[in-house]
This record gives structure tokens, sequence and C-alpha cells, in this order.
């Protein structure tokens, strides 16, 4: 038997350290032969048209039937029967002759009659937008993708719908880093556009938050007024909101002016009636609302009188005068205390109004395509 020979722990530990050359990796060009390969037509064999404007995108079906179990039911799997399929009519000799003399010619001509899975098939997406859903496949073919604060919410969606797991993770995960005063209102504005599906629910309400820590920043901003109408009230009618109620008016006026620039035959003082309801007046210094509010017209004058009597006397003003209907709607939250702690939305639940964020039922859509 050989005897067993000792090595010195420098050489032992060189040699553990020496790479394996039996195995070579290089995916350094991987991701980027991958985007190419969606990105022409001709290598893919599906395209989505995707949105209101039906804009195609390419993609391999099995790269994404491999990344995505949605993807591969949705083009793999067989439709079920819906009824037998009648026999095919009996052919003459004559006929049977011709077709077997010119089988290679039928076989090109028939081309179009091969298994579904081998043919390039066209689909509809409807539910997400063209930039989001190019996203979501680039993301798909080449395991990378760029987050942008625009399209964040329709990726977090997209990959929630089509069960990219990690996807979704990475975009909860930059949402912390993404919600900034620049970045809010956008990202507002597009819950609009996904508001039936689940992940919608917690990015909201991490918006709502930092918009009532920087409410009066928030309410100045020139893309507040590209919020939708219920949206503006949402952050309006928020206790947690801190912001000052003069600001709070102030970008009433502002939403209320570009509505009409956009609708010419409505009129500022109905708009603005939309927001008195979530404006405490009698919290505006008195100068302010003489100087600044009066002059417009826009407040009917028993609110500014009634404002201005209780900031002389608080006892000669009943405090439901002031603001009659945010009262109404404290009264109606506490009774749905329960449902509102299940809305993130929190106090959108007063609300009302049929324009509103309806949560109670939001993920139906979502819930019915799986």
């Amino acid at each position: 038997m050989p005897e067993s020979v000792l090595l010195p722990a420098s050489y032992i530990s060189m040699a553990e350290a020496e790479p394996d050359l039996s195995t070579f990796e290089n995916k350094s060009g991987l991701a980027e032969d991958m985007k190419f390969l969606a990105s022409m037509p001709e290598l893919c064999d599906v395209t989505f048209l995707v949105g209101e404007t039906r804009e195609p995108v390419c993609a391999v079906k099995a790269v994404l039937a491999a990344r995505s179990r949605v993807f591969h039911k949705m083009l793999y799997q067989a439709p079920s029967p819906q009824r037998k399929k009648e026999p095919p009519p009996k052919e003459n000799k004559l006929r049977l002759f011709l077709k077997r003399s010119s089988e290679p010619l039928l076989n090109l001509q028939n081309a179009s009659q091969q298994p579904q899975s081998q043919q390039h098939q066209t689909l509809i997406i409807e539910e997400f937008e063209p930039d989001v859903f190019r996203q979501l496949i680039e993301y798909i073919h080449t395991g990378c993708v760029t987050l942008q604060p625009r399209t964040l919410l329709g990726v977090m969606n997209a990959a929630d719908y089509y069960g990219l797991d990690e996807l979704r993770k990475a975009c909860a995960g930059f949402v912390q880093c993404c919600i900034n005063v620049d970045t809010v209102c956008a990202l507002l504005a597009s819950a609009e556009r996904y508001i039936q599906y689940k992940c919608t629910k917690s990015l909201v309400q991490k918006v709502l938050e930092f918009v009532d820590e920087h409410g009066n920043e928030v309410l100045n901003l020139g893309s507040f007024t590209l919020l939708p109408q219920h949206v503006v009230r949402l952050i309006l009618v928020r206790d947690e909101l801190q912001a000052d109620e003069f600001t709070k008016f102030q970008a009433a006026l502002m939403w209320g002016k570009k509505y009409c620039d956009n609708n010419p035959t409505t009129s500022l003082k109905d708009v603005i009636g939309n927001f008195l309801e979530y404006i405490q007046f009698h919290k505006i210094p008195a100068n302010a609302v003489m100087q600044e509010i009066y002059p417009l017209g826009l407040v009917p004058n028993n609110i500014l009188m009634n404002a201005l009597a209780y900031q002389a006397d608080p006892q000669c003003v009943d405090p439901s005068k002031l603001s009659p209907n945010r009262i109404r709607r404290q009264d109606q939250g506490r009774s749905m205390s329960v449902q509102s702690s299940l809305d993130p939305y929190g106090s959108v639940t007063t609300l009302g109004s049929s324009e509103s964020f309806e949560l109670a039922s939001s993920d139906g859509k979502h819930n019915n395509s799986n």
C-alpha cells in the first residue's frame, strides 16, 4: 500500500483557488442577442397587437412559454373542442391520383394548415399599454429591464398578471426610491389605468402617504392639474394631508382653470364648486379670504361670511355650517370603519361619488383572468 503524502497547506489552498477550466461561461452578449432576436419580426413567431392603438410587439413563443406559465397556457394549450369534427368527404380516384402526384406542391400551398404551435400567431392584448408590454417582453427575453416611474405601475401589474414574481418584487422594491415630488403625480395618473389590479392598491397607498407628508409641495406642482378630478378630491379630502387650506384652494383653482381650458363650455364656478366641501375656509387668514378669494366670485358669500364670523368669534357660528358636507362624510366614514380599514385608500370610501376609486371589487379582473 502506498504511503500517504502530506501536502503543505499553502499548496492545498492554491489548488483550490484554481478555476475549473472544464466549465466555460460567457453571458456578456446573451442579453443583447436575445433583445435583437425579439426586435426582428422575421425571427419571431408571435405578434401581439397591444393597447387601443394596436401597436405590434413581436416575441418568440418558446421563450415566453419557458419563462411564464401564463404565456405557455395562452400560446400552447389547445382549446377544448366545442363539437365533433365532421368526417372529411370521400375523394374520387382521379383526385387521389392528382394529390399523390403533386404532393410537394400541395405541401407548400397548405403550409397554413400546419399545427398551431408551428404557425405565426397574432394576439390582441388590451389589458396593458404598448410601452408597458414592450418592457415586459424585453425582460422575458433578456432577463433585464430598465424600470421607469411612468410605466412602473403597469409593469408591476403585468408581471403579477403573467406570473413573473421576480420582476414584480423588483418593481415593489423600486417604488420606495422612485416616489418623489417630481414623479408622484405621474404615478397617481397611471393608477387610473390599472385600478382594477391588486398591485395598484399597495403602490397608490404609498404614494398617498408621500402626498400627505409633502402636501404643500405636491399641490403646487404644475402636474397636479393633469390628475383626474376624483383623484384631486381624494387628495383634498384626506385628514392626513399636511397642507394649509389656502394652498388647497389655490390647487383646486389651478386644476379648475386647466380643466376649463380643455372644456371651454364649462363654468369655472361650477368646477370649483366640486371642491369647496374639502376646504375649511375658516382656517384661511381673513386677509387672504377678502383679498384673494372673495374678488374671484367663485365661492358663495355665505361660506366666506361664516368663515370670517368664526374667526371673529368661534362661539357664534355652528361648526356644521362651516363644512356641512365634510362633517356628514366623516360621520359616514366612522360608521364604515370596518370597510375603511380594508380599503388602502382610507377616506376614499366616504366620497360617495360614482367617479371615485372602487376597491371593494377591484381584484375581479385579475382573479378572473387566471
